[in-house]
């Protein structure tokens, strides 16, 4: 009887070892994971820290509460007074906002979950903040400006940072000129990326340019400024007319000047007028002679008429251009002329009856005094 018993009692603690499990405790709560929105904050950012948990004991844990807090990086928004049981094998999120107060490095806010039961669980979550900005820089523009010119500028903007900026936008600030567009937007740049945005300027005006990139780390705007300064000069590139083989001939009236225009620049010239300049006064036939367009290294003959004053010995031979933007230039080359007035026409000599006429009228009259001598002698 005592036996059947023992074994009757053995049955009911084996059938109750298999039956109860064994309870889960704070020990069995790990943290398996923590996520930063943006992934690296800058100084005064703000973002979205997510930390997750997970049961890994066979039964359920009561959890009090959760919370936050360390130095550097602050939580902003609140704990949580009431979390609650979680089950075994189960998982669960607690989200913070965050700002990061201090200055660059890594910071660990201490994420802690407190147990109804007994004990807490401390877990330093590590948070990276630096303040790398974006780089800026132009890669594309001319040697020199030249007010009304449209010029080209590239902008190039690069990410040295460790994560990704979004919203990469490029936007012209200042007086004194026209551009198009007004604003660029590059969108995302990933680390270590870079992405170019084109400009068309007009300056009216020596001045600065600024080109403010503007980007968001997570919800966080920031921006970086990039001057450019615009000062007026000689544009090597630019169309260069030049004058060559100039020979100058008197006229009735005036003189009568033949050469070559050549470009010389790298630029097509464009609407090139040939003409003579003060003190000159142009006349017919060739007042002003057009050329047209003159593309690099083409070259054009010209002929323009004028008169001037008995003491001028040189006139300028003015050539007039425009550039691809309908901008007007001029160059002056200066020929020399005989000096006086050249050989007036003969009808226009003595003031008077013209001299041409005098000779034609003694001519007709020697005519008809020969013809009447010769009728008289044969009578």
């Amino acid at each position: 009887m005592k036996l059947l018993h023992l074994t009757i009692m053995s049955l009911i603690c084996a059938v109750a070892v298999v039956a109860i499990p064994a309870s889960a405790g704070p020990a069995d709560i790990t943290v398996t994971s923590s996520t930063l929105d943006p992934s690296v904050l800058m100084k005064g950012d703000t973002g979205t820290l997510t930390v997750e948990i997970k049961n890994n004991g066979a039964g359920s844990v009561t959890i009090k509460s959760a919370r936050l807090f360390g130095n550097g990086v602050v939580a902003l928004s609140d704990s949580y007074p009431s979390v609650g049981e979680i089950g075994a094998g189960n998982a669960k999120t607690f989200t913070f906002t965050v700002r990061a107060d201090g200055g660059e490095g890594t910071f660990y806010p201490m994420f802690v979950l407190d147990f109804l039961d007994a004990g807490s669980l401390r877990y330093p979550v590590p948070v990276q903040v630096e303040d790398t900005l974006l780089s800026a820089s132009v890669v594309g523009k001319p040697d020199a400006f030249s007010e009304g010119r449209t010029a080209d500028i590239t902008v190039r903007v690069g990410n040295p940072r460790p994560n990704a900026a979004s919203g990469v936008q490029v936007v012209p600030q200042g007086t004194g000129f026209a551009v198009t567009p007004t604003g660029a937007f590059v969108g995302a740049l990933a680390p270590d990326g870079s992405a170019t945005a084109l400009f068309n300027l007009t300056p009216t005006a020596e001045t600065d340019v600024t080109f403010q990139v503007v980007w968001r780390n997570g919800i966080n705007t920031h921006s970086v400024d990039l001057a450019l300064p615009v000062a007026f000069g000689e544009d090597k590139r630019q169309a260069d007319p030049l004058i060559t083989n100039v020979e100058v001939t008197p006229e009735a009236g005036g003189y009568r000047v033949v050469g070559d225009v050549t470009n010389a620049g790298l630029e097509p010239a464009r609407s090139v007028l040939v003409t003579a300049g003060a003190p000159a006064t142009p006349t017919d036939p060739f007042r002003v002679y057009v050329v047209g367009t003159l593309d690099p290294d083409d070259a054009s003959p010209f002929e323009v008429t004028f008169r001037t004053d008995a003491n001028v010995t040189e006139v300028p031979i003015v050539v007039e251009y425009r550039d691809s933007d309908g901008n007007r230039y001029t160059t002056t080359t200066m020929v020399e002329v005989a000096g006086g007035t050249a050989a007036a026409p003969l009808e226009e000599r003595d003031g008077g009856i013209p001299l041409v006429g005098i000779i034609v009228a003694a001519l007709v009259a020697l005519g008809i005094a020969g013809a009447i001598y010769y009728s008289w002698r044969r009578k």
